[in-house]
């Protein structure tokens, strides 16, 4: 397996320099039952072992849904083939945050195999988008740049305006943003971070896969002073990254966290999750059988509570 994430490695390397890929075309039909994946994680909190081996956090489940796209969980140590066939079925893919190994976890390798694939789909004209959330953020930095390239940037527990680029005016993330809304974004503490590394605008700038690939939208100043990428789309590919939660705004209450709440945060929490599920639209991609479809649904797997030892109210084991 290890031999196996070096080669997956090395491969993403090579396909994040390919050819851009094509917009999507005018009049294509748009697909009213999207269906986006979310790739499960390592357990690695002891007190959650008990429950399963991997999960995700029902928070992202609920921020999918409430987009109106229904949710495929993606389960590790599948086969090759398996997940060929997951890719065919499912119209975008979240990598959700958590805490593993960015190139060795199971997690890692099979994240970089779906990247793979979507950028071979995207580059053959077959619309596929990724978003990447905190974790999900840093690791398609890792992909592209075709090294890890974090550093210390603690932000934890903090909500922050963003301090938004020029860029982030002409974004597809931004796009349908009011004006007052976006003006709040860079005025007001809408967006909660919980992490402790991730890239510096200076690694960003000076990186020419990561300059070249991304468009840098915001930067936030961490704990010790450094500044780093905050939120960050794909200049020709549908890819997305933000290294805060916009899944919190709405979905995750406990009062130990400062999650933002407000008005503005839900507002912006909904236009998100509304547009990379918009997003999955353009994705033709779809279940062949109705009843493996059913199957594969996150609607068979009961969310567990563990919201008296863990920031999340409830998660999926599996």
């Amino acid at each position: 397996m290890e031999r196996l994430g070096l080669l997956l490695f090395v491969s993403a390397l090579s396909v994040s320099l390919a050819r851009p890929a094509v917009e999507l075309r005018p009049g294509a039909p748009v697909n009213e039952r999207p269906i986006i994946g979310i790739l499960t994680q390592e357990v690695s909190d002891d007190s959650m072992r008990p429950f399963g081996q991997t999960y995700i956090p029902a928070s992202y489940v609920k921020y999918i849904e409430s987009a109106g796209s229904r949710v495929v969980p993606i389960r590790l140590n599948q086969t090759q083939a398996e997940y060929e066939k997951i890719f065919t079925e499912i119209n975008g893919l979240l990598l959700i945050g958590g805490a593993v190994d960015l190139v060795k976890s199971d997690y890692a390798r099979t994240a970089t195999f779906f990247y793979q694939l979507a950028v071979k789909a995207n580059d053959a004209e077959d619309f596929f988008p990724i978003w990447g959330t905190c974790m999900g953020f840093q690791l398609l930095t890792v992909l592209v740049a075709g090294e890890n390239l974090l550093s210390s940037t603690t932000a934890e527990n903090i909500a922050m305006p963003l301090n938004l680029t020029i860029e982030a005016h002409s974004s597809r993330m931004f796009e349908d943003f009011p004006p007052d809304l976006f003006s709040s974004l860079s005025q007001k503490p809408l967006t909660g971070n919980f992490h402790h590394y991730g890239v510096t605008e200076k690694v960003f700038t000076e990186n020419n896969r990561l300059r070249e690939f991304f468009s840098m939208l915001s930067t936030n100043v961490a704990e010790d002073g450094s500044v780093f990428v905050s939120t960050m789309e794909g200049k020709q590919y549908p890819f997305y990254g933000v290294q805060w939660h916009p899944e919190v705004n709405r979905f995750q209450w406990n009062p130990k966290y400062h999650y933002p709440h407000s008005v503005d945060a839900v507002r912006v929490s909904v236009l998100l999750a509304d547009f990379f599920v918009n997003e999955g639209r353009k994705s033709s991609h779809h279940f062949t059988d109705v009843e493996v479809e059913n199957q594969a649904l996150i609607y068979n797997y009961n969310p567990v509570y563990i919201g008296n030892f863990s920031g999340y109210e409830q998660a999926y084991f599996f």
